[in-house]
């Protein structure tokens, strides 16, 4: 596994919109961002896809293009993706991979960009950050989930540990920008408490559904090349529906992802629906009775942890608390 160098003082960040731009309520949250990057002594560019409120940004082969250089800029030492949103697929013929393996720096995003994340990290054995996007950073004082993140990319890997409350989605945002957190967290593990350890893989299932079958991932080869070590697979539901998470984790199953699973984390679902299978029964039917946790601080419903494709991870989830440490070996 290729891990990135960590960014240091004076260390320049590129900032890109592989997904959507910034309209005008994502710039403020952006520019307030840039504050706490810049306190940390960090220095940030733009490609020029990033300031255009688009959906997407830009054509597919610019954001490849404008990508691209990032990567093959010396002075830069980590991406950042800057928002989610929808199409980044669009861009993948064009993505020069080989650029991001041969100058590996750390990528970070989440939802749509999981579909940079996993190639990077499954057929190109680059470990990758499911984390904020560049825009998420924007409240004061910072929330430890967000401390956290930006610990871990100055190289203080913390341990992370679940959240007591969580945002429902809809609730408005507390003066500052912060989270309205009212309701209690409870990772569920419907088949028993959970310890164990193994690779860290995942990111958004809405997207890692869509890469599936297509020569841009290379599970199996991941799978095998790390089968010592196990994975401890992750997903993030944004809006799938109970059968649709059904579906996706039998044919994930059928095509041998999970030979070597060790647990799977399941997040808090942003858009919940189904008309048959709540989302336990669904992940039941499709994998059987293995060590799964529901309701995890992961994704799009905050606050969440920010993890590392490809590194080894240590979880334990008991009487509805989850510690997760992440190694880099």
């Amino acid at each position: 596994m290729i891990y990135p160098e960590f960014l240091k003082e004076n260390d320049l960040i590129g900032v890109t919109a592989p997904s959507a731009g910034l309209d005008e309520g994502h710039l403020v949250g952006y520019l307030k961002s840039l504050e706490h990057f810049h306190a940390r002594g960090w220095q940030v560019t733009e490609t020029p896809n990033v300031r255009l409120p688009e959906m997407p940004s830009s054509s597919g082969p610019q954001r490849a293009r404008e990508l691209k250089g990032l990567a093959q800029d010396a002075r830069v030492k980590m991406i950042w993706c800057v928002s989610g949103g929808d199409f980044l697929v669009e861009m993948l013929p064009d993505t020069d991979f080989a650029a991001l393996a041969a100058h590996p720096k750390w990528v970070q995003g989440y939802s749509d960009p999981t579909g940079l994340l996993f190639p990077l990290t499954t057929k190109w054995d680059v470990a990758t950050i499911y984390g904020l996007n560049a825009c998420g950073y924007d409240m004061e004082p910072l929330h430890p989930a967000l401390k956290n993140s930006l610990d871990l990319l100055a190289g203080n890997i913390p341990v992370q540990h679940s959240f007591d409350r969580w945002q429902q989605v809809g609730a408005p945002s507390m003066p500052g920008g912060g989270y309205n957190m009212t309701r209690p967290v409870c990772w569920q593990t419907p088949c028993g408490p959970i310890e164990t350890s193994g690779r860290l893989l995942g990111g958004c299932l809405d997207v890692i559904d869509i890469l599936r079958g297509t020569d841009f991932i290379d599970v199996p080869g991941f799978v095998k090349r790390y089968e010592q070590d196990g994975i401890i697979w992750y997903f993030d539901v944004f809006a799938m529906t109970a059968e649709q998470v059904f579906y996706s984790l039998w044919s994930m199953k059928q095509q041998g992802w999970f030979r070597t699973a060790k647990a799977f984390l399941f997040s808090r679902v942003m858009f919940p629906g189904g008309m048959m299978l709540s989302y336990e029964q669904a992940i039941r039917r499709a994998l059987g009775d293995v060590p799964f946790a529901l309701e995890a601080d992961i994704g799009h419903v905050k606050p969440c942890f920010t993890l590392i494709n490809g590194a080894v991870g240590h979880i334990r989830v008991e009487n509805g608390r989850a510690v997760l440490g992440m190694e880099l070996k």
